[in-house]
């Protein structure tokens, strides 16, 4: 396992893609994994379970957490779901939590940082802190899956947002979700 990841997931519907993202990036990757309550109240009442992933947890309330300091090499940062609370968080600096101190720390580094939203729609504030967020040197995704694969499962509009973070980490995987022309 060569490559390293955080992984974050905050409080925005939509843990069904951090469970998913996670059984594929934590078969070639080492990875680790905060949760915040937020995220674990949605997941209970998803009925998606995050317990098991073959990760290194952290507390999100665990502020002197080796990977808080941009000493720990990684190869980047995925936030999924990426709630519009924890946008603006990372954007303004306001390191209250691991996950936006880790992300804080991730784009100061530049490394690859991605914010994978979930919620809709977006006001105002929200744009102009994706813009500020992207400026900064994040990428952002929203959850919007494509549908010219066809897909006929929920889990084919999952694999398909999955497959793209991956795609943006250059990680392997074999979901077949890639536009193959007309």
């Amino acid at each position: 396992m060569g490559k390293e990841f955080i992984v974050g997931v905050t409080g925005a519907s939509g843990i069904i893609y951090a469970r998913r993202f996670l059984d594929i990036l934590t078969q070639s990757a080492k990875v680790h994994l905060i949760i915040s309550e937020t995220a674990k109240t949605i997941a209970y009442h998803e009925g998606v379970d995050l317990n098991g992933v073959k990760a290194t947890y952290y507390n999100n309330t665990t502020m002197a957490a080796k990977i808080s300091s941009g000493s720990f090499k990684h190869d980047g940062m995925v936030i999924i779901p990426c709630s519009t609370k924890s946008l603006s968080a990372i954007v303004h600096g306001y390191s209250s939590t691991l996950i936006s101190r880790v992300a804080d720390v991730t784009l100061k580094e530049r490394r690859k940082c991605i914010l994978v939203l979930r919620e809709m729609p977006f006001n105002r504030t929200h744009i102009q802190n994706m813009l500020v967020a992207h400026d900064t040197g994040a990428t952002i995704f929203v959850a919007s899956p494509a549908f010219y694969y066809r897909p006929t499962k929920i889990s084919d509009l999952v694999d398909m947002v999955v497959a793209r973070v991956l795609d943006h980490l250059s990680v392997d995987h074999d979901l077949k979700v890639a536009w193959e022309g007309l």
